[in-house]
């Protein structure tokens, strides 16, 4: 098993039905902030951290996502005839991700800070974890409404309650994925079974992160990146 995961799932197969007019004719991921598609932020943190195995998956409007990535390194899981969610569209992609742990990403989101997949890599400590989740506090969340997903005991081992946001991006073993019997599942099913066994982790990052999953956030992303850059 890998120690320090060198593979990366990105989640683009979503409707992206928050995006209103936006995803009309596009699939959320090739919506622009700063003149940039979103799912090309992501890459540009994958790139940074140097991982050598990227996997994107496509439902809604799968052509303009394979041909956007064509001509690289990039492998694309088709997810056809019906979206899986991101458990199901997870353990569909094995065959191309190979065994895990892996690093997952969703592609409606932009940072302000370190690169969120080296920050969980340092932390990553397979022996007893199951998955490591990087957290937002509120206060560093930015375009997200609501109270929290997580709360963090004092070893990192994470239940679920008020407190900081889950960001999309996580490292994630892949063997619970065979012992759910759907198709179609979300990755909080798996997480239910870490938080039992004491073995889901959170990590709190230390910039900010603003959700683009909606068009208002497009804005706040950009104003966001402006600011880092003063």
């Amino acid at each position: 098993m890998r120690q320090r995961p060198d593979t990366v799932m990105l989640f683009a197969a979503g409707l992206g039905t928050r995006m209103g007019a936006l995803t009309h004719d596009r699939p959320k991921p090739l919506v622009k902030v700063a003149g940039k598609p979103l799912i090309d932020h992501a890459l540009a943190e994958v790139r940074a951290a140097g991982l050598s195995r990227i996997v994107v998956n496509a439902h809604y409007q799968a052509a303009q996502i394979v041909a956007h990535v064509a001509n690289t390194d990039i492998s694309v899981s088709h997810e056809t005839p019906d979206l899986l969610d991101t458990g199901g569209g997870l353990r569909a992609a094995l065959p191309l991700t190979g065994p895990g742990p892996l690093f997952t990403m969703n592609t409606d989101a932009v940072w302000a800070g370190p690169n969120p997949l080296t920050a969980l890599a340092a932390k990553w400590r397979p022996e007893e974890m199951d998955a490591l989740l990087l957290c937002v506090a509120p206060g560093q969340a930015i375009g997200h409404a609501g109270t929290g997903d997580f709360v963090l005991d004092a070893q990192g081992r994470a239940a679920r309650g008020p407190g900081l946001i889950y960001t999309g991006v996580q490292i994630v073993k892949t063997d619970l994925l065979a012992e759910i019997p759907e198709a179609a599942f979300s990755l909080r099913l798996v997480w239910s079974r870490m938080i039992a066994a004491g073995r889901l982790y959170g990590l709190p990052y230390a910039g900010k992160w603003c959700d683009v999953g909606h068009p208002a956030g497009i804005t706040l992303a950009e104003e966001m990146l402006r600011d880092a850059d003063v």
